[in-house]
C-alpha cells in the first residue's frame, strides 16, 4: 500500500469517526505539513514572530476541530491545510498592523535589523483582497490559486481535488495570476 493511499483510506476512516485513524495519519501527513508551513514562510520576513511549528501546531488544531468535513483523498486534506495556514498567517498580519498591537511597529531582533521591511503583511494582506475579488467573480480560479500557491500541489492534485482537467487547471492558473497582478497593481 502507498503512503497517500494509506492517508487516503485513513482520511476516510477518520471522516467516519474512526479517532485511532487520526493518530496514525498524523505521523504520515507531518512532514508534508512541514513542507507545506516552510513554503508558506519563506514568504513572510525574517523576523517573523510566527515561526514554522507554530503555523503546524495551529493548522494541525484546526484539521482536528473539523468534524464535518468528509475527506476525499491527499489531495483534499492537503488543499484543506493549505486554505487553514493561509488564514492563520492572513489573521496574523492583519493582527499585526492593527494600532492596538503596535500598527506598523516592527518587532525584530538586533541582528535582523537591516534586513527587514513592513512590506509582507501587507503583500499578503494585498493578495487575499484580490484573491477575495477573484472569487466573486470566479470561484474555481480562486481555488486554484489557493492550492496551487499556497498549498503547494500540482496541476494533476489540483485537478483532482476541484474534478476537472488538469489543462483546465493550468489555463485557471495562468488567467489568475494574471488578473491577479493587475488587482494587486491598481489596488496600491
Amino acid at each position: 500500500m502507498s503512503t497517500s493511499m494509506g492517508i487516503t483510506e485513513l482520511l476516510i476512516s477518520w471522516s467516519q469517526g474512526d479517532q485511532t485513524a487520526l493518530d496514525s495519519l498524523m505521523p504520515l501527513v507531518e512532514q508534508e505539513l512541514h513542507k507545506l508551513a516552510h513554503r508558506y514562510m519563506r514568504h513572510e520576513d525574517a523576523g517573523h514572530l510566527l515561526q514554522t511549528t507554530a503555523l503546524i501546531n495551529e493548522t494541525f488544531l484546526k484539521l482536528v476541530d473539523q468534524n464535518r468535513v468528509q475527506w476525499q483523498n491527499r489531495a483534499h486534506f492537503f488543499g484543506i491545510a493549505a486554505q487553514i495556514m493561509r488564514r492563520v498567517l492572513l489573521n496574523y498580519a492583519r493582527d499585526q498592523h492593527r494600532l492596538k498591537r503596535g500598527g506598523q511597529a516592527i518587532h525584530l531582533s538586533l541582528s535582523h535589523a537591516e534586513t527587514l521591511t513592513a512590506v509582507r503583511p501587507t503583500e499578503l494582506i494585498a493578495l487575499d483582497d484580490a484573491l477575495e475579488e477573484l472569487a466573486k467573480v470566479d470561484p474555481r480560479k480562486s481555488k486554484v490559486v489557493e492550492l496551487r500557491y499556497f498549498g503547494g500541489l500540482s496541476v494533476e492534485e489540483t485537478a483532482e481535488v476541484l474534478n476537472v482537467a488538469p489543462i483546465t487547471v493550468a489555463r485557471d492558473w495562468n488567467l489568475a495570476r494574471a488578473w491577479l497582478a493587475r488587482e494587486i497593481k491598481h489596488g496600491t
